[in-house]
């Protein structure tokens, strides 16, 4: 009887998941249909189910010159801050759980209080500062403050991972002549992979999906995806079908990435504590 039971109740269970995951992709199912349909067909009473895709729409996105520019600027400025942060990250994060100094709590509770904050409240700072460095309408400024921003959050993720390697391990390598920067090149980090397969895909998405601050800090040479995106939104309307067609084609690298690493997202995120 407990286990007819059980099996009806994972069933439920099962059920009742795979109606939300269906809930959840359907507002993706809707954008990408809405990128290969006829503007007739997007804005059809009642929707139109089947209908015949077309192209069209990317085929107009990808002849204009901004999105392509946008691109680029998104592709660089993304990866450039996601090594930057993740690098900046892992030299902390190994440096705060193996030396000793003082203000050690101190440095760990403030970067903790960093991550809380949340990027709006910073716009005008930031571009101040950035302003009187020259840094403004730049890849590489906008580059710092993203990899800036994601550093506290991967400075606590690896942390951990570094906590669970064994100090004999150093000891070991220092007896062999190696010095602090081989031990962390050579032995942490291998064995810190899945931590930074996790900050990575935090960082890269971060990045990529970022819109106020890479709508304060660049211009038109200079501007990102998301920037670039509200530029569908205009006074006669909105382009549902180009914005909805760029909002898939912004939307593949980060799956692709996260799927990428889906085996050491699991392993990382399970790790931290």
């Amino acid at each position: 009887m407990n286990m007819i039971f059980l099996k009806w109740r994972t069933a439920l269970v099962l059920c009742l998941l795979s109606c939300i995951a269906l809930v959840s992709m359907f507002p993706l199912y809707e954008m990408v249909a809405t990128s290969l349909k006829r503007d007739a067909d997007a804005f059809r009473l009642p929707p139109a189910w089947f209908f015949i895709p077309t192209i069209e729409n990317y085929r107009q996105l990808l002849q204009e010159h901004h999105f392509g520019r946008a691109l680029y600027n998104s592709l660089v400025v993304t990866l450039s801050s996601t090594v930057v942060s993740v690098s900046a990250g892992a030299a902390a994060a190994y440096a705060m759980q193996r030396f000793r100094y003082r203000g050690k709590k101190a440095i760990t509770v403030a970067l903790l209080l960093l991550r809380v904050i949340p990027p709006v409240v910073l716009v005008i700072p930031i571009f101040v500062w950035w302003t009187a460095l020259g840094l403004v309408n730049s890849l590489a400024g906008l580059a710092l403050v993203y990899g800036a921003l994601n550093v506290p959050f991967n400075v606590w993720v690896i942390t951990t991972f570094v906590a669970e390697i064994p100090p004999s391990l150093d000891e070991s390598a220092k007896l062999d002549g190696c010095s602090h920067w081989m031990i962390f090149t050579r032995i942490v980090m291998p064995l810190i992979t899945p931590a930074l397969a996790v900050v990575s895909i935090f960082t890269f998405r971060f990045a990529w999906n970022e819109y106020m601050l890479g709508f304060a800090l660049t211009n038109r040479k200079t501007r990102t995806l998301p920037v670039a995106l509200s530029l569908f939104l205009t006074d006669s309307g909105v382009e549902w079908g180009r914005i909805t067609a760029a909002a898939t084609l912004i939307a593949i690298p980060a799956c692709v990435f996260t799927f990428a690493a889906a085996k050491y997202l699991v392993v990382g995120l399970t790790a931290v504590r």
